[in-house]
């Protein structure tokens, strides 16, 4: 008999496990005995858990969005101009935690999963139009290009994860978000001139 409450702490090591499988692979070509026996149990186990793969990776970029939510909505909290605002997401989708090698390949992955899974594309269209509504309004209200300043941010994140993950020599998110702040102070001040 199984003992109760052992499936949230089950799921979440799966979770992880499916996580670093992807990160210590750079792919999707992970098999669930190999996420199973990181996170230290049974396919079987982990059969029962998720159903299939795919679903292992979905709940895996669930829990890593979900990591990413709350750590925009904290920054958002403490912001107290729309540059703040603008600075806060930014800040947030370079986090140590959001950064680091097993979550960008995650990242990436989670884009070739969208291709082909209805609940990947789903959760990346969820995920792409929070972000865009996020950065317009920041945008907007600092007095730029709402639009258009937005859809350049988004595109340098991805950029920015790409070439992490493609880099021989990794980039600190502390870089990161200073490429990223010097073509928004720019973008904002040639929109006043």
């Amino acid at each position: 008999m199984p003992k109760k409450g052992m499936e949230p702490m089950r799921r979440s090591a799966l979770v992880e496990a499916t996580i670093h499988e992807i990160g210590a692979r750079g792919s999707l070509d992970v098999t669930v005995s190999q996420i199973a026996k990181r996170a230290g149990m049974s396919s079987a186990l982990a059969h029962h858990y998720f159903g299939s793969k795919d679903q292992m990776f979905t709940a895996a970029m669930r829990h890593i969005l979900s990591i990413f939510g709350a750590e925009v909505r904290g920054a958002l909290a403490m912001s107290k101009t729309p540059r703040d605002r603008i600075e806060a997401i930014i800040r947030a989708s370079f986090s140590p935690r959001q950064f680091q090698p097993e979550t960008v390949s995650a990242w990436l992955n989670f884009y070739v999963q969208a291709q082909t899974s209805p609940d990947a594309q789903r959760l990346l269209h969820i995920y792409q139009h929070r972000m865009r509504s996020n950065l317009r309004h920041a945008v907007r209200a600092a007095g730029g290009d709402g639009p258009e300043l937005a859809r350049g941010l988004s595109a340098m994140i991805d950029g920015l994860y790409l070439r992490q993950a493609l880099a021989k020599s990794p980039l600190a998110g502390e870089e990161a978000v200073a490429v990223l702040m010097g073509y928004l102070d720019r973008t904002l001040q040639e929109g006043r001139t």
